[in-house]
C-alpha cells in the first residue's frame, strides 16, 4: 500500500490462486478468453491473406482484463472501449458472428457495418461503443454513470481506455468530474507498455497511472492484467463502490502487448520494440496463467481448456462462415442510424 489514507490510496493487488472463485468461475473466464483469442488470431488470418479493408488492432494477450473486468458486471451495465477493443465486446457478450460480420462491414453486423474494427457498439448488450480517439471513450462512460444515477437506477458504467489515453487531456477531465459529483463509473487504463509506437515510461510521468487516482481523491488499484483473477476481484471492489454511491476507482491493468499498434505496421513503422518485449512469455499469458491456477485449485484446467477450445474453435469457424456469407449494406441504408 502507498502511501496516504482510506479510499484514495492506491492499492497494489499481488496475483495469486483464489480458489473459491475459480470453482464458481473458472470455466467461464477460460471459455471466454479462449473464445477471445481465437476470434483475435483468426482476424489476423484474414488480415495477412487480405480479407480485411483498412486496419485492425488486436488485443492478443489481453484478454484477462477485459473478461476479469466485464465479469463484474450486471446485465444493466454499461461499458465505453477503445479502438483496440474486440475483447471488451466479446466479454461484455456480443457474439463472434455479429463481430465479425462487424468488421466485415456487413450489414448483419452489430453497427451494420458501418462501425468496422474500431466503432464497434451494441447498446441493448451495454456495450455503447468502441471509439477510434484516443481516450474518447471514457468521458462517454462519465456520462453514462450521471445518466444512470439520474435516472434512479444502481447502473454502474465502466471507460476503458490504454496507457496512452491516460495522458490525454479528457481523461484528467473525467477523472476529477468523477471525483467531484461522485459519479458511478469505474476507468480501466490497460498498460500494455506501448502507445502506438512509444514507450509508456518515455512519456509517462509518476510511479505508476494507478496513483495518479490519488490526485483526485480517488481510490487507485493496480493490477496484475495477466491475472483474470486479480482483475475480476479489483473490478468487483471498483464495481461495489460505484453501485453503492462510493463514487468512481480507476484500475490499472498491467500487461503486456504481444503484437504491432495494429496488423501489417511493419510496412512503414520498422522495428521498434525490444526483442525481449517482441513476443508473448509463457508467465504472461494470461490463459496459461489461468489454466495453472485452476490446476493449483485442484480443478482439470488442461482438460479444460482443451474441451473449450475444440468447442469455441466450431463456434469461431461457423461464425466467420455465416459473416462472410451475410449482404453487404444496401446503399439505401447509408443515412439511416445517423440523425436522432
Amino acid at each position: 500500500m502507498s502511501a496516504g489514507k482510506g479510499p484514495t490510496a492506491t492499492a497494489e493487488r499481488r496475483s495469486g490462486s483464489d480458489q473459491s472463485l475459480l470453482t464458481e468461475r473458472g470455466a467461464a473466464f477460460m471459455r471466454s478468453m479462449v473464445r477471445i483469442r481465437l476470434f483475435e488470431e483468426t482476424l489476423a488470418e484474414l488480415f495477412a491473406k487480405g480479407g480485411l479493408a483498412g486496419v485492425v488492432h488486436l488485443s492478443i494477450g489481453e484478454e484477462a482484463s477485459a473478461v476479469g473486468v466485464c465479469s463484474a458486471l450486471e446485465p444493466g451495465d454499461q461499458i465505453t472501449s477503445t479502438h483496440r477493443g474486440h475483447h471488451h465486446m466479446l466479454a461484455r457478450g456480443l457474439e463472434p458472428e455479429g463481430m465479425f460480420a462487424e468488421i466485415l462491414g456487413k450489414a448483419t453486423g452489430y453497427s451494420r457495418g458501418k462501425g468496422g474494427s474500431m466503432h464497434v457498439a451494441a447498446i441493448h448488450l451495454g456495450a455503447v461503443g468502441a471509439n477510434g480517439i484516443v481516450g474518447g471513450g471514457v468521458p462517454i462512460a462519465v456520462g453514462l454513470g450521471i445518466a444512470a444515477r439520474q435516472g434512479g437506477t444502481d447502473r454502474v458504467a465502466v471507460g476503458f481506455f490504454g496507457d496512452g489515453g491516460a495522458n490525454q487531456g479528457v481523461v484528467h477531465e473525467s477523472l476529477n468530474l468523477a471525483a467531484v459529483w461522485t459519479v458511478p463509473v469505474v476507468f480501466v487504463c490497460e498498460n500494455n507498455g506501448y502507445a502506438e509506437f512509444t514507450p509508456t515510461q518515455s512519456v509517462t510521468s509518476g510511479p505508476g497511472i494507478a496513483r495518479r487516482a490519488e490526485g483526485y481523491g480517488l481510490p487507485g488499484i493496480a493490477v496484475d492484467g495477466t491475472d483474470v483473477t486479480a482483475v475480476y476481484n479489483a473490478a468487483a471492489e471498483a464495481v461495489h463502490r460505484a453501485r453503492t454511491g462510493q463514487g468512481a476507482t480507476l484500475i490499472e491493468c498491467r500487461m503486456q502487448r504481444w503484437r504491432g499498434h495494429h496488423e501489417g505496421e511493419e510496412v512503414y513503422a520498422g522495428v521498434y520494440r525490444e526483442p525481449a518485449i517482441m513476443g508473448p512469455d509463457v508467465a504472461q499469458d494470461p490463459i496459461d496463467r489461468l489454466e495453472q491456477a485452476l490446476l493449483d485449485a485442484g480443478i482439470d484446467g488442461v482438460a479444460l481448456r482443451a474441451q473449450l477450445r475444440s468447442e469455441e474453435a466450431a463456434v469461431i469457424v461457423s461464425a466467420l462462415a455465416a459473416a462472410q456469407a451475410a449482404p453487404l449494406p444496401e446503399v439505401e441504408s447509408a443515412l439511416q442510424d445517423v440523425f436522432a
